[in-house]
């Protein structure tokens, strides 16, 4: 190998910590370099590589003579806000409600369904298309790919002939385009097609490309699905967000030549293309905001559009950093290291690249005023996606934005309340028309329209009602880590109380205890073993809804506290607060129960662990009530014993759980076991297939090991695994909007520094010791003797 590749090689390996300062701003930032590499290119998605910038995206194959670029926007999908906003009626909700007070909950399982469910739904989050290079058949060698997690970019390098070949591949939020650049040491320059596709929609067209000049590709085209189903009944839905994507490409030398959808390229050494693609969704306008922004493009150089994607990426991605040292596997190929680490051998270094990768991922499927993450970010090759790639409310979507405030990350928060703001409209009309009730309702699932409707076949997964009020809490914790009372007034509280008004009219008087029970009542996707020895789903009130109706009412209360205000309202919420039936009970065996009554399980180790919704993300559950704890633990015990956990986002939630338990042993075993379970040759989470949900869950898993807030304290490495013996956390953020660095050795605490915008009293937790200490406003503070006080 020559000498240029053989440095190549080492940047390529080499993973450096430089510098990092303790005060995360905008202006200092952290610099570092982390990557994946590998010596082939991608054989399948699964192994492709993803870049985004929020709203458009990618996934790379590397391919060196025909590579293959699959493109995403988040806003592709089918229909439109039709359908209506609800179906049935309070009267049968009435009768749903007598069967289940007289037993006969089959029948209630069933009328539930067929009263109020739009049943099976088929309309998906789409696929943008491809772009195809097709390049000369030739001998490649000396091959390498790599994702920077630090600057976000794709790259490939390779000799043909002796020369070298390298494209480079990132989507800019800052100038809002996606970038592939290709070039060659070879003077005589490269040959090579580029095409433009998307996949047919059941056997009807679904795009138009042409060649308006010689540079650029035109797709133009709407999102449809014939395909579709709705009531559990085919629908062609023929209309969808309208859409153009165009790429143009700017060359140093050779020629370009239109061809049958597309350019052929020859002689080029130096070439850039750049894609944009806008929607009807956003505007009306899209084609005209496209050449909006390739007029920008066009009026800057290639190192300027650069610089500005990686300057703008990296006031978000430095803000937080992590080093668990051990990097002596850094010369391995990932693919190689995964194979290891699948084996069963420790690579501790592996655990710091997938926190930072779910920070990456987030950054690049979640920007301010984009879509938020949906099931798959925005990394979808399909028109008929798994599970839609829609929005699922009885976790995933949620689990998704765990890690934003902790990582710093919170103005990628904003497209979940965006998207919520508009099903909150919706579920009004829901909540008035079918229930007969104030407030706002939201059930399992929702999509693009903000569609607030039940969608299930089955009762035992669709007809939950909690999905609003889970992300509800959602806006409270988004305070709680930012203190923007802005967001408190004008967003937070009026979302928080829709879904409090709500269960107000919801919750009945139970006759067994005298207490508010909230029924119908589901448990995510499980199901009980009624009288009979059947299984049944629907019930008088279960644990996580309980849980979830306690959680509405006190934030509310608190959030009304701190605005001051006092009404009606909040005076009605109270009263119903203190006669709430409980959704936190240790059964017989000594595990909190999942339904109101004990209830045997037909599926023991089932992957949703709903009734601990109140340890995490919930704060109900923490050590000050021992008994509790040890309940937690054996409930989760109770489901791994039995099989649990299969799922990547499953083993991710139980990170989080152990981490709260403050069970280290439990934190680094399950931090091995998602390593080796749970992630494709991209690392990308395993459901299977694909979900994102897994990647964000286990980075949050992470923060929670090294930082909790939610006891209205700091609680300093609560569940640091033992084998993380020495290393370093900088820039999370705790609630209260402080900034936490931490550093230990030999598996202790070394050195902490805080800092608070604002003047403040805090209390430190680190295992047996408390301390209380005074930060002062924008000044770090730095504790290196708190093991000794």
């Amino acid at each position: 190998m020559k000498a240029y590749f053989k440095l190549l090689a080492i940047l390529l390996i080499t993973i450096t910590f430089v510098g990092c300062k303790t005060e995360n701003t905008d202006k200092e930032l952290v610099k570092r370099e982390q990557v994946f590499w590998y010596t082939s290119p991608a054989e399948d998605w699964d192994n492709a590589l993803p870049i985004g910038n929020g709203r458009l995206g990618a996934m790379v194959f590397g391919n060196p003579i025909n590579e293959r670029i699959q493109l995403n926007e988040d806003s592709m999908w089918p229909g439109s806000d039709e359908w209506g906003n609800s179906k049935g009626t309070p009267e049968d909700l009435a009768e749903i409600r007598n069967l289940i007070k007289t037993g006969q909950v089959h029948l209630a399982d069933s009328l539930i369904v067929e009263r109020f469910s739009y049943k099976q739904v088929a309309r998906s989050h789409q696929t943008m298309g491809d772009l195809f290079i097709n390049f000369e058949d030739k001998k490649v060698e000396n091959y390498t790919r790599k994702l920077n997690l630090s600057e976000a970019f794709v790259e490939s390098n390779y000799d043909v002939d002796s020369y070298n070949v390298s494209q480079k591949i990132f989507s800019s939020a800052a100038d809002d385009v996606l970038v592939v650049k290709i070039s060659t040491t070879n003077p005589e320059g490269l040959n090579y097609d580029l095409k433009l596709s998307r996949p047919d929609d059941n056997g009807h067209k679904t795009v138009e490309v042409t060649t308006p000049n010689e540079n650029t590709i035109k797709m133009n085209g709407m999102v449809t699905q014939y395909a579709g189903a709705v009531h559990s009944k085919p629908v062609e839905i023929d209309h969808g967000v309208k859409f153009e994507t165009v790429l143009q490409v700017q060359n140093d030398s050779g020629t370009i030549n239109n061809i049958e959808g597309g350019l052929s390229l020859k002689n080029v050494k130096d070439a850039t293309i750049y894609i944009v693609c806008n929607t009807s969704f956003y505007t009306q306008d899209f084609k005209l905001k496209n050449i909006e922004t390739l007029q920008k493009v066009n009026n800057s150089s290639y190192k300027e559009i650069l610089k500005n994607h990686i300057e703008d990426y990296q006031r978000l991605y430095n803000r937080t950093s992590i080093n668990l040292g051990n990097h002596e596997l850094d010369s391995l190929p990932t693919n190689e290291r995964l194979k290891r680490v699948k084996e069963g051998k420790e690579d501790i270094n592996f655990a710091a690249k997938l926190f930072d990768y779910g920070r990456y991922l987030l950054i690049s499927s979640s920007r301010p005023n984009t879509n938020p993450a949906n099931l798959q970010g925005i990394w979808n090759k399909d028109i008929q996606a798994p599970w839609n790639a829609d929005y699922h409310l009885n976790i995933n979507l949620q689990m998704n934005y765990w890690l934003a405030d902790v990582t710093n990350l919170s103005e990628c928060h904003k497209p979940l309340f965006d998207l919520t703001d508009r099903l909150i409209e919706r579920s009004k009309i829901l909540a008035k028309e079918q229930y007969g009730m104030r407030g706002a309702i939201s059930h399992h699932t929702t999509d693009l329209w903000g569609t607030p409707w039940m969608r299930a076949v089955k009762p035992y997964w669709g007809s939950w009602i909690h999905g609003g009020g889970w992300i509800a809490q959602h806006y409270w914790e988004h305070y709680r880590f930012t203190q923007d009372t802005v967001f408190l007034k004008e967003r937070a509280y009026p979302a928080i109380k829709a879904y409090a008004e709500f269960y107000a009219d919801w919750l009945v008087l139970d006759e067994r205890d005298n207490t508010l029970v909230s029924v119908p009542e589901t448990s995510p996707e499980n199901s009980y073993l009624a009288a009979d020895g059947k299984p049944a789903a629907v019930s008088y009130g279960n644990a996580m809804g309980h849980q979830i109706i306690r959680e509405v009412f006190d934030n509310v209360l608190e959030s009304a506290s701190i605005l001051g205000i006092e009404d009606a309202f909040t005076k009605s919420i109270r009263e119903k607060r203190s006669n709430l039936h409980s959704g936190i009970k240790i059964g017989q065996d000594g595990r909190l129960m999942e339904w109101d009554r004990a209830y045997e399980e037909p599926e023991k180790g089932h992957r949703h662990i709903s009734h601990l919704y109140a340890l995490h993300p919930g704060d109900d559950i923490t050590i000050k009530n021992p008994e509790l704890f040890e309940a937690a633990k054996k409930t989760i015990q109770y489901r791994l014993d039995n099989g649990g956990a299969g799922p990547g986002w499953s083993r991710a939630w139980i990170i989080n759980f152990f981490a709260r338990l403050l069970d280290v042993n439990a934190v680094e075993e399950h931090i091995d076991l998602f390593l080796q379970r749970s992630v494709y040759g991209n690392l990308l989470d395993i459901h299977p297939p694909f979900q994102i949900d897994g990647n964000f869950g286990f980075t949050s898993g992470i923060a929670e090991a090294l930082l909790q807030s939610h006891e209205g304290f700091l609680r300093i490495l609560p569940a640091l695994p033992n084998n993380w013996k020495n290393g370093n956390i900088k820039g999370l953020k705790a609630r209260g909007n402080i900034l936490v660095d931490i550093s230990w050795k030999d598996g202790r605490l070394d050195q902490l520094v805080l800092k608070s915008p604002v003047k403040k009293t805090i209390k430190l937790v680190y295992g047996n010791i408390e301390k209380t200490i005074v930060l002062e406003a924008n000044k770090s503070t730095t504790l290196n003797n708190i093991l000794k006080e």
